[in-house]
């Protein structure tokens, strides 16, 4: 681990809130990057108050989204705060924001002020429709984005309502579709000397994950329309989850080579003779079409036995299969430890932090990020600093609340 991390020397100011923008910033900080999370004063992100939360200053949701950054907070209603973020904005490399269409354009953050004074600028939008299109100007959570992208539609079982996805599928995809178009542009400023905007939407990206779905329609000229399947995939006979005698796993046996090893081994634990040789089945087009059938007997199978003994079966016939995890096991889990997926953070506050890592690995340097979240307006001098103001100017600008620093209690 010799090198340097990749984005040394980049500073990002991360004027966003909740998920998708923070979610970037924690990425480039991790990256390398000198990351300043930008907040407004009193209560600061509001993801500060998201689950699980600690105080009155942090919550796990924050610390997890803002850790490896500095923390400002600046009153923008003050000349003074627009004139200090707009001089920060200067100093910057990139610039992320997740707020509404024109809503920065009010505070003078917008792209083309900051472009006008910093012709360098990466600047980063994340919205729930871009900042183009009939709907751009319409408010959205990633909620909205699964909902419009037609995948909400795909999942639960036939004749209900689709379940919600328990994960920011729309903030977390987009997000790091961010990071790869912030990187692009940084790497592409280098010939044109100059930044550009990034319009990032989360219903775009959702839209581009279909890896089927969409052209399944269009190449059919309208005759397929993805209907929900419940515990498995019509087209994909056998890819789904099933129940055993004490708990769930999934099976992916879809492969014709899998799926011959897969129904020899039914057939001689079940006792199912010619289920294994049965040559309607050994084409992907065979299973589709004799699915139910082929569904009956292995949730036979599967119900009679425990998750262990069928993982163990599964596995020495080299089909690919895994049990359905609660949260406690995926963290006691020795690949999720042996890759080091679970960071621990020391808080001068909270103790030892056990949270989910990012999956960036470098073969050069280390990604991982051991710095908290900072508090609430925590490097305001510091920051200030940096831009070039005194001692005395930072104090005046705290006393007058142009830079709020929240009082907490070690």
């Amino acid at each position: 681990m010799s090198q340097p991390l990749p984005l040394k020397g980049i500073r990002v100011i991360d004027y966003s809130h909740f998920l998708a923008g923070p979610y970037v910033g924690r990425c480039l900080a991790a990256l390398g990057a000198e990351v300043i999370k930008v907040e407004r004063p009193g209560s600061g992100d509001a993801g500060r108050q998201h689950a699980h939360v600690l105080d009155d200053a942090q919550s796990g949701y924050f610390l997890q989204l803002n850790m490896g950054k500095q923390g400002v907070s600046v009153n923008m209603k003050d000349p003074r705060g627009k004139a200090f973020m707009q001089q920060l904005c200067d100093s910057a490399d990139v610039f992320i924001e997740n707020y509404r269409p024109g809503a920065l354009d009010k505070l003078g953050l917008g792209y083309a002020e900051l472009q006008a004074r910093n012709p360098r600028l990466v600047y980063c939008s994340i919205s729930a429709y871009g900042h183009t299109g009939p709907d751009a100007h319409r408010a959205g959570f990633g909620l909205i984005a699964e909902a419009k992208s037609g995948i909400m539609q795909m999942v639960g079982n036939p004749g209900e309502a689709p379940p919600l996805l328990r994960i920011s599928l729309g903030d977390m995809y987009t997000g790091i579709h961010a990071v790869a178009a912030i990187n692009a542009a940084l790497l592409g400023r280098v010939t044109s000397g100059q930044g550009q905007h990034i319009d990032m939407a989360l219903y775009d990206t959702l839209v581009s994950m279909h890896e089927y779905a969409v052209q399944c329609y269009t190449l059919s000229g309208g005759e397929i329309l993805p209907q929900q399947t419940g515990h498995d995939m019509p087209t994909s006979t056998l890819y789904g989850v099933f129940r055993a005698a004490d708990g769930d796993l999934v099976i992916a046996a879809q492969v014709d080579e899998s799926w011959k090893r897969f129904a020899a081994l039914v057939e001689k634990d079940a006792s199912l003779p010619g289920f294994g040789s049965d040559s309607r089945f050994h084409s992907l087009t065979g299973r589709n079409a004799h699915r139910e059938e082929i569904l009956a007997k292995v949730k036979a199978w599967v119900s009679a036995n425990p998750v262990a003994r069928l993982l163990s079966l599964l596995d020495e016939v080299d089909v690919p299969c895994a049990k359905v995890q609660r949260i406690d096991e995926v963290i006691a889990d020795p690949q999720i430890q042996a890759r080091g997926m679970i960071l621990e953070q020391e808080h001068p506050r909270y103790g030892t932090l056990r949270l989910p890592n990012l999956p960036f690995r470098f073969s050069g340097c280390d990604t991982t990020e051991h710095r908290p979240a900072p508090d609430l307006g925590q490097h305001n001098a510091e920051v200030a600093a940096s831009l070039g103001f005194s001692a005395d100017e930072i104090a005046r600008l705290e006393a007058d609340g142009v830079l709020y620093t929240q009082k907490v209690t070690a």
